[in-house]
C-alpha cells in the first residue's frame, strides 16, 4: 500500500480541517497508509517534507493558500518527489478554485481518491518556488499583511479592506524587466506574473494554461512617483474584468514568456502565492510540468490565452 502524509494547519478555515481530521484520515486509509502531522509552528510542514518526504508516494496538505506554498517549497527541494493533493481551508483558497478541487471536504477527499495526475508548471523566483503568482507593487501586500484575526471575521473583505487604504500612499515601482522578447523599463504600480485562473478571489486568467511552461506577465504603468487614481482604476479592472480584457489598454503591457528578470533599486517587496519571499531585484523561470498533482478535470487545465504581439 503506497504511503501518504496528511499535514494541515490547525487554525485555517475555524479549524476546519481539524474538526474533520478523522474523517479524512479513515477515508485516505482505504487507499493509503497514512501519518498525521498537525503544523505546530510556522514552517513545521516543510520542514518536515524536507526531512522525510520522499519516504511517501503522496502529500496531501490541508489549509489555504499559504500551506500549498510551504508544502510545494518543501516538495521542489527532494530529488523523488511525491504527488500532492489538497484539501482547501483557506479565507481564498486560489489554488483550489484554478484546480477545479472543491471546498467541500468530502468532495475533496473524493477528488484525492478518485481524481487524475497533472504535471504543474512551478515558478522559480530567486530560491524559492511557487506554482500560481508572482506579484510586487498596489494591492500585493494585503495577502500576507492581513491579519490572522481580522481574515477569520471578515474573509475575503480583509483583503480588500487593507488593499484600499495603501491605494493612495503606495510608491511606484521603478523597474526593468527584461524578458525573451524584449526589454521595458519605467514606472509601474503593478507587476503580475501569472500561472492560474484565480488570483486574490478573483478570475483573473480565465484561459490560462498551467502546463505549457509560459506566464503570463503584465505591468500597470503609473505616470507618478506616487500610484495615482488612474493606474489605481487600471489595476481594479485588470482583477475585475482579467488579462484577456486589459492587455491593450493604455499604461498596460503584456508578454508571455518562460522566463524573465527584474532589477531595481527600490526595496521593492516580492510576493509570491500570497507569501513575501525577498525585496528587490529578481529573477523568475518556469520549470515546466514540475510538481505532480491530483485534479478531478485535467484536461480543463491546459487551455491557453492567445498569445499578443
Amino acid at each position: 500500500m503506497e504511503k501518504c502524509l496528511f499535514c494541515y494547519n490547525p487554525i485555517s478555515g475555524k479549524g476546519k480541517i481539524k474538526k474533520k481530521e478523522s474523517y479524512i484520515v479513515n477515508r485516505l486509509k482505504s487507499k493509503y497508509e497514512v501519518e498525521v502531522l498537525q503544523s505546530s509552528y510556522a514552517g513545521n510542514i516543510g520542514d518536515e517534507i524536507r526531512t522525510r518526504g520522499e519516504q511517501f508516494d503522496l502529500i496531501v496538505g490541508g489549509g489555504g493558500d499559504g500551506t500549498i506554498n510551504e508544502i510545494v517549497n518543501a516538495v521542489m527541494m527532494l530529488e523523488k518527489r511525491p504527488k500532492v493533493a489538497f484539501i482547501p481551508a483557506g479565507t481564498v483558497n486560489d489554488v483550489a478554485h484554478s484546480l477545479f478541487i472543491p471546498k467541500n471536504i468530502r468532495k475533496a477527499v473524493d477528488n484525492i481518491l478518485g481524481g487524475k495526475e497533472f504535471a504543474h508548471d512551478v515558478m522559480k523566483i530567486n530560491d524559492k518556488y511557487g506554482i500560481y503568482v508572482c506579484c510586487a507593487g498596489l494591492f500585493t501586500e494585503s495577502s500576507y499583511a492581513t491579519g490572522q484575526g481580522m481574515k477569520k471575521k471578515m474573509g475575503k473583505l480583509a483583503y480588500i479592506f487593507h488593499g484600499a487604504k495603501k491605494m493612495f500612499t503606495t510608491d511606484a515601482l521603478n523597474l526593468k524587466v527584461t524578458y525573451e522578447g524584449g526589454e521595458i523599463e519605467g514606472k509601474f504600480a503593478l507587476i503580475l506574473a501569472n500561472n492560474s485562473r484565480y488570483t486574490a478571489g478573483m478570475k483573473v486568467n480565465k484561459r490560462a494554461s498551467l502546463n505549457d511552461g509560459m506566464l503570463d506577465v503584465v505591468l500597470v504603468e503609473s505616470k507618478k512617483e506616487k500610484v495615482n487614481f488612474a493606474a489605481d482604476v487600471r489595476v481594479a479592472m485588470l482583477f475585475l474584468e482579467g488579462i484577456e480584457h486589459n492587455i491593450h489598454k493604455k499604461g498596460v503591457y503584456h508578454f508571455q514568456t518562460s522566463e524573465f528578470k527584474v532589477e531595481t533599486k527600490s526595496d521593492t517587496s516580492i510576493n509570491l502565492d500570497g507569501e513575501k519571499i525577498d525585496s528587490g531585484s529578481f529573477e523568475c523561470k518556469i520549470i515546466k510540468e514540475a510538481l505532480r498533482m491530483i485534479v478531478p478535470k485535467p484536461e480543463k487545465l491546459t487551455k491557453k490565452i492567445t498569445k499578443i504581439d
